[in-house]
């Protein structure tokens, strides 16, 4: 091995002998070749020529020097970067406002990509020969950067001596939408962009309405392509006044509001990388950090430290007949060894017996740490029940208020069920109301549906009861989403604003089961439903109830009383020879012709004949009740 100085970087070079061709082993293959040798391949191809040699190991002098420090120790670095702390951050604004190129400028002025990735963009994009678009560091995907936009949300890592990032560049345009609110669902700091020369434009209104919709606690308004104005202070300082009076005047409700989320501004021109990691001569006015020492020094939320204790449970663990524990992620709070937990819904207690993970047993565990958890007594608990703390426990309800933004292509159904995840636990669910939807200009706006990338504060039931907190308290336990049980598409995602009360649910006694009981059970009350039509569309409606989780039967008109006082929905069907179809159920009836609407419209005309059964038995009850 040779040691070489060559233009400050020491080389080392390995001398390897030189190969020996006139060898060969025992099967006749040249020495050195795979023991299953094929003779008819050439030993020496000349297209090997053309392989060109590795290059000589190239090391720093400053790594060369650290190394060879005799107080360097490689477990105390590793140590040390595992010990820094992570922050998520996710870009917003309107299109064409330098999201990608901002990003693309933090990974380059970071060192934190390759210098092939580098060259791999060079003279591509939107910019000349031997000049850099920053954004296809980003914008991976052909049709991204064939259009120059931002389509899916792209995740970046990047290092700092101080801090670990990772990154979540989202798109800006409006049918993207469902898109930014899931990159920034998990993010601790938002970058809202505003293009200087365009300012405040409706489109970074809305993503920053979203943002703190979202819990994002810190928003910094990236005021950017500053070069493209001069660097003018002015331009600087009216964009300021109108996005905080414009932020200011947003009605989040009660449980999300303006005095939550911090809003920092600062001037960049992400082009030219003026003001995003290094300070710039051009901004002489501003006195402020870099966008990158904001990122470094905004706090980490610590506040699911200070929060009652949640754990979802996750699975059973139950590895033989002595050991029965609960593994599951600590969404919040703290738990010791002895501490008294209550198990949602069922509303049990227990203690704490210990707190097991892959290193061991530990007295104390604390938000985010993976555990499994034992306690003192035998507990019926299975996945998806919340262990909380009993004095600050979680409300258990089947019926809450929620933001909901809307993923899916099919328009949202109040007729129908949807499955609802929360936390580990996954039942059947329907939007009972749409309160408002929101327009791109942030006004409110009467609506009975929601189209995708739709946004609209909803009133959900549940057909069993969970037990959650608001977003604004917890993120974990006061989210959601909504799954189409028909295609298993993610349908949308929810935040919990507030709670209904729980209707008190019918105590089991020694006697027969009641209707109430039933109507609990299954969700709806019992009913009569007398169709008719053509086949395919009897057979339409029966299939359409039945994936929407109703309690169905097809019956001969004798018995349909009698399942109907059961609690089923007892469908008496007339096949028509006409293209006319008419339903009833009890005093309420609708009817049309198949030559005038499709057939799915007439089953959801059915369907919602159906629902308007259930809201007027469900207001009798509570007038019953009152």
């Amino acid at each position: 091995m040779a040691l070489t100085h060559d233009n400050d970087l020491i080389q080392l070079q390995i001398d390897q002998p030189p190969a020996d061709t006139n060898k060969t082993a025992a099967n006749g293959a040249p020495a050195g070749e795979p023991e299953t040798w094929n003779s008819t391949v050439p030993a020496f191809n000349p297209l090997f020529d053309h392989t060109p040699e590795p290059e000589p190991l190239a090391v720093s002098p400053d790594l060369v020097a650290e190394l060879a420090d005799p107080a360097f120790e490689i477990e105390a670095f590793l140590a040390a970067e595992r010990s820094k702390d992570l922050l998520r951050f996710s870009t917003a604004g309107s299109v064409d406002d330098g999201k990608s190129t901002l990003i693309g400028r933090l990974l380059y002025d970071t060192r934190s990509v390759y210098e092939d990735q580098v060259r791999s963009i060079e003279g591509k994009g939107s910019a000349g020969a031997g000049v850099l678009d920053l954004a296809l560091l980003t914008d991976g995907l052909r049709a991204e950067r064939e259009q120059g936009i931002t389509i899916d949300v792209a995740y970046r890592y990047v290092s700092t001596a101080r801090r670990k990032f990772i990154i979540a560049d989202t798109p800006g345009h409006e049918q993207y939408t469902r898109n930014m609110a899931t990159g920034a669902s998990t993010a601790d700091v938002a970058i809202v962009l505003v293009d200087a020369r365009k300012g405040v434009l409706s489109q970074s209104r809305r993503h920053a309405w979203i943002t703190a919709l979202l819990g994002v606690r810190h928003v910094l308004i990236a005021v950017n392509k500053m070069d493209l104005v001069g660097f003018d202070q002015a331009v600087f300082d009216r964009i300021v006044s109108d996005f905080t009076a414009f932020f200011g005047s947003i009605d989040f409700g009660d449980e999300v509001g303006t005095g939550n989320t911090e809003l920092r501004f600062v001037p960049v021109s992400a082009l030219a990388g003026d003001n995003v990691a290094r300070v710039s001569d051009n901004l002489p006015w501003y006195n402020g950090p870099t966008l990158l020492e904001l990122l470094e020094t905004i706090p980490v939320s610590v506040a699911e430290l200070a929060q009652p204790f949640r754990l979802a449970v996750q699975r059973v663990v139950r590895p033989d007949q002595h050991f029965r524990g609960f593994a599951g992620q600590i969404a919040s709070g703290t738990i010791r060894v002895g501490d008294p937990v209550l198990v949602l819904p069922s509303g049990r207690t227990s203690r704490v017996a210990s707190l097991v993970t892959f290193d061991g047993n530990l007295s104390e565990a604390a938000a985010p740490l993976s555990i499994t958890l034992t306690l003192e007594e035998e507990t019926d608990i299975s996945r998806g029940d919340l262990l909380s703390s009993v004095g600050e426990p979680a409300t258990v309800t089947n019926q809450f208020t929620a933001s909901l933004v809307w993923m899916d292509q099919q328009s949202l159904d109040p007729s129908r069920r949807y499955l609802l995840k929360h936390t580990a636990r996954t039942i059947q669910a329907r939007v009972s109301r749409v309160e408002h939807a929101l327009g791109i200009d942030l006004a409110t706006q009467a609506t009975d549906t929601l189209a995708l990338n739709g946004i609209a504060l909803v009133e959900i039931e549940t057909v069993l009861p969970l037990a959650v907190d608001t977003y604004a308290s917890n993120r974990t336990t006061g989210s959601f989403i909504l799954i189409d049980s028909e295609t298993n598409a993610t349908a949308a995602a929810g935040m919990i604003r507030s709670f209904s009360a729980l209707p008190r649910t019918p105590q089991a006694s020694d006697g027969p089961v009641t209707a109430a009981e039933r109507a609990h059970r299954w969700g709806h009350p019992g009913a009569i439903l007398n169709l008719r039509a053509p086949a395919t569309l009897i057979n339409a409606v029966e299939r359409a109830l039945f994936d929407r989780g109703v309690f169905l039967l097809r019956a001969d008109p004798s018995i349909a009383p009698t399942l109907a006082a059961q609690g089923a929905v007892a469908l008496t069907a007339e096949p028509a020879d006409s293209q006319d179809f008419h339903a009833t159920i009890a005093d309420l009836s609708t009817a049309g012709t198949l030559t005038e609407t499709s057939l799915s419209d007439a089953a959801a005309s059915v369907l919602a004949l159906l629902r308007q059964f259930e809201q007027a038995a469900s207001e009798q009850t509570k007038g019953s009740a009152l």
